[in-house]
């Protein structure tokens, strides 16, 4: 039976292989700012429609990037979509020594970003089911108008995008449970300008290395498992657990980013339950964990600076904590033909007022998010999803931030806001 199995997974793999080729290429050259740290709010657009909840609601293929457990009961289907995403960021460094660095600087040069999303899912037999999903997921980006004299002579800006390639096998245990394991397959890009003076001030460890080196690209892979639930008719739960992916080493930036160019995606896990309070109304809710302190570039702090060089192992980072998403969402039936759908996100900043300064590259303070969404069924094997996501401005003031170089006086403050807009469309049979 497993090799039965096997060979039914590798012919149903070859069949989208095309499909999935011609995505990643769509994702790649996409860019992406995230809400969550740097990861999106929700994978797929009806999740992100009801303030990204999935873990314990499953709703279409992209499912697999969040539970791959929960493709067990998707059946088969195909969803694709695209999500238009919108960040306004700023930075304003006052204070400084003789306001040589002081000014108000933003970052958004590029505004519009979309992100593509695909997803398959097919059902193999009684027990087995196999799909895959691929997204952007993680991403930041700073486009500045002008240069930022704390860091060089030439624009300041960041380019950081994720994508994965997620497939994914799960199995049915019983007529009420299911597990799932899915591979992280991902591919990440990187471009940093304008940090010149971090060649020198502080010392760096490979000074060629540091900024304007154009794109680069590394590798990597991770695993997740997943447990979905359905307790009774009413109530389904889901777990699920993520490990740390791998990534080659962004070797034209070893001389910045700490551990020589090493940039991990952190581990996360997550609990979720979906709850049908009514016929019509289902309650949803789910809670994740990003350990974000487990990657040295991350996680190390701003303070290193005077004893660390850039790049080495105790290299300065962006100084980020973990963080812990909140999410809540409704869906309402509202009609045969039309579901409602609202949610809210919220995740404290991973940024500390004391590393606001690293954290011009990338000013992830937003924390309140609010979600709508609505599905119009076409007939019983098609439909299309709308979503839309606004994330409350957010303001980290600096306090002790401006240690560049070491003892400056002056404080920097982040503050930045988002909105997306989604469609998405789904095919059953």
């Amino acid at each position: 039976m497993p090799v039965i199995i096997f060979d039914r997974l590798i012919q149903q793999l070859s069949t989208i292989t095309l499909l999935s080729i011609l995505l990643t290429s769509m994702l790649i050259t996409s860019q992406a700012y995230a809400t969550n740290g740097y990861f999106a709010h929700g994978v797929g657009i009806k999740a992100k429609g009801m303030g990204g909840v999935s873990i314990g609601m499953p709703q279409d293929t992209l499912a697999g990037g969040s539970n791959p457990a929960t493709m067990a009961v998707l059946g088969n289907r195909i969803d694709g979509g695209i999500d238009l995403f919108r960040p306004i960021r700023e930075a304003q460094i006052s204070g400084s020594a003789g306001g040589f660095t002081d000014g108000k600087f933003e970052a958004n040069e590029t505004k519009y970003f979309p992100v593509p999303e695909f997803g398959y899912n097919r059902v193999i037999d009684d027990t087995w089911t196999m799909g895959i999903s691929v997204f952007g997921h993680g991403g930041m980006n700073t486009d500045y108008k002008s240069n930022i004299p704390l860091f060089g002579t030439s624009t300041v800006g960041t380019d950081m995008s994720q994508l994965f390639v997620v497939p994914s096998l799960s199995y049915k245990v019983n007529n009420s449970n299911y597990v799932g394991f899915a591979i992280n397959l991902v591919l990440q890009r990187l471009e940093i300008t304008g940090a010149q003076n971090f060649a020198t001030t502080p010392p760096s460890i490979s000074p060629g290395k540091v900024t304007n080196r154009g794109h680069d690209y590394s590798l990597g892979a991770g695993f997740r498992v997943g447990w979905f639930g359905q307790l009774t008719d009413k109530l389904s739960v889901g777990a699920t657990y993520q490990t740390k992916s791998k990534m080659s080493k962004l070797d034209d930036y070893k001389g910045l980013l700490a551990e020589q160019g090493d940039f991990d995606i952190p581990a996360s896990y997550g609990i979720g339950l979906s709850y049908k309070a009514t016929p019509r109304l289902t309650i949803a809710a789910d809670i994740t964990h990003i350990d974000y302190d487990d990657v040295a570039t991350l996680a190390n702090p701003i303070a290193n600076l005077p004893t660390g060089g850039l790049g080495s192992d105790s290299g300065a980072g962006f100084g980020w904590e973990d963080q812990t998403a909140y999410k809540l969402g409704i869906e309402y039936v509202y009609s045969s033909d039309i579901d409602l759908r609202a949610g809210w996100n919220y995740g404290e900043s991973p940024i500390p007022s004391s590393e606001t300064a690293f954290n011009i590259f990338a000013p992830a303070t937003v924390e309140h998010h609010i979600t709508l969404g609505l599905t119009w069924k076409l007939d019983k094997n098609r439909d299309v999803t709308v979503s839309y996501m606004h994330a409350l401005e957010n303001k980290i003031e600096g306090k002790g931030s401006l240690l560049i170089p070491a003892g400056s006086p002056g404080e920097v403050d982040l503050k930045m806001h988002q909105d997306s807009l989604g469609v998405a469309m789904s095919w059953r049979w």
